[in-house]
């Protein structure tokens, strides 16, 4: 059916942390809570849509990121022919979502208005608002768009039949989420609405925040949308990859089915 999809999702990088830096206010409990990295593939006869480019080496070095596997390797592992991709999605325009976009020259890519406005407005005149952005990655969505291959989005809007997505907000000024109908029914992928499973099931927010208010008014929306928690995606969780199917065996390291129902504990 051209309305149901398969779902990949790509750890492509990680990094060490307390849980302290995870939520505003800290942690009780400081102890180690890693977030891993992810892109993302939606795709059927009918189409192939990758959600999100990821960060670059050189962007995640500089941010002392462990790459573990770079993003054209863990897309090609998976079938995807970079040439061919027509459709991106760009969840927003932080460095770890909106780099690498040069490996698709022929697509087009799909993008709140909202973030394109901020991300080139006013507000990057200021350190800790720019900070999460990278000027190359804003500079070539910018070309991008001269050269006619950006769709922008005004709040909720469906890209193809069974593929929605949908204004968020909170952690960035223009985030978005993807609402992707599958044979398990509809997923959501969160992206940064919701970085680990323990903020929209606790309310508490990440630190790297453009409204505290919309992201915790967001947890409820993605809700909604899903229609049951365990239908939401968050987007840097690593329980991701225990969570779900590996794609093969080749890949089960970096690559894992949302379309399919979680595993259940040690399965």
């Amino acid at each position: 059916m051209t309305d149901r999809y398969e779902i990949l999702a790509l750890k492509y990088a990680r990094n060490d942390r307390p849980a302290s830096q995870n939520f505003i206010g800290g942690d009780a409990h400081d102890h180690s809570m890693p977030i891993d990295y992810y892109v993302w593939v939606i795709r059927n006869e009918a189409r192939t849509i990758v959600v999100d480019t990821g960060f670059n080496p050189q962007s995640g070095t500089r941010r002392g990121r462990e790459l573990i596997t770079p993003v054209h390797t863990a897309l090609s592992a998976v079938g995807v022919d970079f040439n061919a991709v027509e459709h991106v999605i760009t969840t927003h325009m932080h460095y770890d979502h909106a780099g690498n976009n040069d490996l698709f020259p022929n697509a087009c890519f799909y993008m709140q208005e909202s973030e394109m406005r901020y991300a080139t407005g006013p507000c990057m005149c200021h350190h800790f608002l720019n900070h999460p952005y990278e000027v190359d990655d804003v500079v070539g969505m910018v070309r991008r768009t001269y050269a006619g291959k950006v769709s922008f989005c005004l709040g909720d809007r469906e890209l193809f039949p069974g593929v929605t997505v949908h204004h968020i907000g909170g952690h960035s000024h223009g985030l978005q989420c993807v609402r992707v109908e599958t044979k398990r029914g509809p997923v959501v992928l969160a992206s940064d609405a919701s970085h680990l499973y323990q903020h929209f099931q606790t309310g508490r927010v990440f630190p790297t925040c453009d409204s505290v208010s919309d992201t915790v008014v967001g947890y409820q929306r993605l809700k909604e949308l899903a229609g049951r928690d365990s239908h939401i995606v968050p987007g840097h969780d690593p329980e991701v990859m225990n969570r779900y199917p590996a794609f093969s065996e080749q890949t089960a390291s970096f690559a894992v089915r949302l379309d399919e129902d979680e595993r259940l504990p040690g399965s």
